[in-house]
């Protein structure tokens, strides 16, 4: 059995897109997975799984999806594991501790990240590992830049965490191991 997290991208921000976390919860069992079990109402679901094949289990929840919901959400899903990593591999944690101030993308597929070519302005920074972007924006996302630039560009969309949720993510899957 494999602990996952599952993150759908644009649920609940901005009224678009409703799904509510018991439906959520509902669908992610009804599709098979056990112990699913959300955190805030963005779409964050901790699950097991029997397999650890997270591609899978992705497409799997995004058709779902598509058909218990008004909308067809991306899916981006990481292991324990996986998710342990992107904790541990945040490169900008020596710039401050706090946690509004830091962000992860996690990217769809097994592809490495790639420094997308956007304007960075310092004291923003952005940095790719893994399959993630993890961004620095000391204003906050809804007055960042960079933010603003990244959302703006095409390509592999992704989905963004703030540092709180994706350490809250990772606790609840360490617990659920």
């Amino acid at each position: 059995m494999t602990v996952m997290v599952a993150l759908l991208r644009g649920v609940n921000v901005g009224g678009a897109t409703r799904v509510p976390m018991a439906d959520l919860r509902r669908i992610v069992a009804e599709t098979g997975y056990r112990d699913a079990r959300t955190y805030v109402n963005s779409g964050n679901v901790v699950l097991t799984a029997d397999a650890g094949d997270t591609e899978q289990v992705a497409a799997r929840l995004r058709a779902a999806c598509a058909v218990a919901f008004p909308c067809a959400p991306d899916v981006v899903v990481r292991t324990r594991e996986e998710l342990r990593g992107v904790v541990d591999g945040n490169p900008f944690l020596d710039r401050d501790d706090d946690p509004t101030h830091h962000h992860v993308v996690f990217l769809p597929g097994a592809a490495p990240a790639r420094a997308p070519e956007v304007a960075v302005t310092p004291p923003e920074d952005l940095a790719p590992r893994g399959r993630e972007l993890y961004l620095y924006l000391p204003d906050g996302m809804g007055r960042s830049r960079l933010a603003a630039r990244l959302a703006g560009r095409s390509g592999p969309g992704g989905t963004a965490r703030n540092w709180r949720t994706v350490t809250t993510l990772a606790a609840m899957a360490d617990e659920q191991d």
